[in-house]
C-alpha cells in the first residue's frame, strides 16, 4: 500500500530509463490498483510488465471494494499476485478462495503468482513442507498440466518479509527443491521443471546471487526494497549476472 498513480508513474519511468538493459531478467511491476493504468503507461513498450497485488475471483457482482480480473486486464497488466502472506494471515483468505482466484485469472488471461510459506512458528514445529504441500495442493486443485504452464509460484517464508531476516540460500534452496517435487508428484516431471519459482522475503542486492544460483530458485518477489530505485535495479543487475 505505497504510490499512488503520480508517485508509482515516476518511479516506473525513473526505472525505465535507469534499466536500459535487463540482461534477460523479466520485470514486473505490480503497484496498487489505482497505478495499474499510470504505470502500464510508462512502461508500455519497453521490457516490463505489470501485475496487480490482488483480484477477486468472481467475474462481476455486489462485492464492494473489490476488483474483476477483467477489470485488471483493461489496465494493461498481465500478471497478479494470489495467495500473498498478507493477504491469508492479515485478511484471512483461505486455500479455497485463492483457488478460486487462480482459476479465474487463467480463465480471463491474467498470469497468476501464487505464493505459499510458512509462519515462523510453523517452521519451529518443522512443519514448512506440510503447510506448503497444502498450500500447494489446495492452491492448484482442479488445474491442467496445461493450466500450470502459465502458473507462477512464489514461495515467502511469512517470518522472513519485512523483518529484516531472510532464509539462508540453504534453506530457500531446500523449500524449493521440496515445491519442485511436490509439483511433479501433483503434475508430472516436465511441468514442475518448466515451472518458475521465486524466493520472496527480504531479498536484497546483496543477497540476490546467493539466492538465486540455486537450480530450482528461478527469480525473486521483491517486497520493500523495489520502492528504491538503488536497490531494485542492483537486484535486477545481479540476477543479470548470473550465468
Amino acid at each position: 500500500m505505497h504510490f499512488g498513480p503520480k508517485a508509482a508513474a515516476e518511479f516506473a519511468e525513473s526505472l525505465r530509463i535507469n534499466l536500459l538493459d535487463t540482461h534477460g531478467v523479466s520485470v514486473i511491476l505490480c503497484p496498487p490498483f489505482l497505478a495499474l493504468k499510470s504505470v502500464f503507461d510508462v512502461v508500455n513498450g519497453s521490457e516490463l510488465k505489470v501485475g496487480a497485488q490482488n483480484m477477486h475471483w468472481e467475474e462481476a457482482g455486489a462485492f464492494t471494494g473489490e476488483i474483476t480480473a477483467a477489470m485488471i486486464r483493461e489496465t494493461g497488466a498481465e500478471y497478479v499476485i494470489l495467495g500473498h502472506s498478507e493477504r491469508r494471515h492479515v485478511f484471512g483468505e483461505s486455500d479455497e478462495w485463492i483457488n478460486k482466484k487462480v482459476h479465474r485469472s487463467l480463465k480471463t488471461g491474467l498470469i497468476p503468482i501464487l505464493c505459499v510459506g510458512e509462519k515462523i512458528e510453523e517452521r519451529e514445529a518443522d512443519a514448512t513442507e506440510q503447510v506448503v504441500a497444502r498450500q500447494l495442493r489446495e492452491g492448484l486443485k482442479n488445474l491442467s498440466e496445461a493450466d500450470l504452464e502459465t502458473v507462477i509460484i512464489a514461495y515467502e517464508p511469512v517470518w522472513a518479509i519485512g523483518t529484516g531476516l531472510t532464509a539462508s540460500p540453504e534453506q530457500a534452496a531446500a523449500v524449493h527443491t521440496f515445491i519442485r517435487g511436490a509439483l511433479k508428484t501433483l503434475f508430472n516431471a516436465e511441468a514442475a521443471e518448466s515451472t518458475w519459482i521465486l524466493y520472496g522475503g527480504s531479498v536484497k542486492p546483496e543477497n540476490t546471487i546467493g539466492l538465486l544460483s540455486n537450480k530450482d530458485i528461478d527469480g525473486a518477489l521483491v517486497g520493500g526494497a523495489s520502492m528504491k530505485l538503488d536497490l531494485f535495479k542492483g537486484i535486477i543487475d545481479k540476477a543479470g549476472a548470473i550465468e
